[in-house]
């Protein structure tokens, strides 16, 4: 799926529709944190809507754009303003793998991550990671898909869908990487299509559709397919959207209480 995403770099926009509407909801939630980020990065930032956006938003920042796709990091250098650019005040690119990321400890006051974190196997390094890169009092926050995604081809008999974490389990694995106060929340996002190959070539040109479909054989696809029921003529795709944050606190000291993971819907 890695080098399919990374070759999707000139067609992921096209497509972004859910990445843009869960960016912009993100935002929203920044208005409830009180934090003024001197460093800042969009982890798995794609062609950067997320960057740009945090630059706006704290402008006395320096942003970094961190993705492990050169290719991503190449459309994104292409959409900085030409004045930016001249004055060296674009995002600084970096391609890294979020499980090794080349920053040293404590190098940032916030690590955002949009739609990104859920394609890992195992999430604990990534976790570990992002802990270790920020600072004392910095905030981690994030979305990723949840396990209701796609729910209506689980109904129709697809059984090669990704597998995702449920917000409790991303909630445990906060606190096991060293995060305090972590906050989940969750909400559905209804997509729908005309037609099947609308969700197909929506999730090819983002470069996933191998990876979020899985091994689905042409005669599995055939059954599924016709199998998915329509609702007022169209076809639902549901998208679980599991939002999450929590912060770098100070290490604790011997018998300080455990935290506690907040969860919302």
């Amino acid at each position: 799926m890695r080098a399919r995403f990374a070759a999707a770099a000139a067609t992921y926009d096209e497509a972004a529709v859910l990445a843009r509407e869960v960016g912009r909801r993100m935002l929203e939630r920044l208005d409830l944190m009180r934090l003024k980020p001197g460093r800042l990065a969009d982890i798995g930032c794609a062609t950067g809507d997320g960057i740009r956006a945090l630059k706006a938003r704290y402008p006395a920042a320096l942003p970094l754009a961190i993705d492990y796709a050169p290719q991503m990091l190449a459309a994104l250098g292409r959409r900085a303003p030409l004045i930016e650019r001249l004055r060296r005040r674009a995002p600084r690119r970096v391609a890294a793998d979020v499980r090794a990321l080349p920053l040293a400890d404590g190098a940032l006051d916030l690590a955002w991550s949009n739609l990104m974190l859920h394609w890992l196997d195992d999430l604990r390094p990534a976790l570990r990671e992002l802990q270790r890169v920020l600072s004392e009092g910095g905030l981690l926050m994030f979305s990723a898909l949840g396990p209701d995604t796609l729910r209506e081809l689980r109904a129709a008999g697809a059984t090669t869908l990704w597998r995702f974490h449920d917000m409790h389990d991303l909630g445990d694995m906060l606190l096991a990487a060293g995060f305090a106060d972590p906050v989940m929340e969750m909400e559905r996002i209804v997509l729908t299509y005309a037609s099947p190959r609308g969700l197909l070539r929506d999730q090819r040109l983002l470069g996933v559709r191998d990876g979020l479909l899985g091994a689905m054989g042409f005669r599995q696809a055939r059954r599924v397919f016709r199998a998915w029921q329509r609702q007022e003529g169209r076809l639902p795709a549901t998208f679980e959207i599991v939002y999450g944050h929590a912060w770098k606190a100070a290490p604790r000291r011997a018998g300080e209480p455990r935290a506690i993971v907040r969860f919302a819907r």
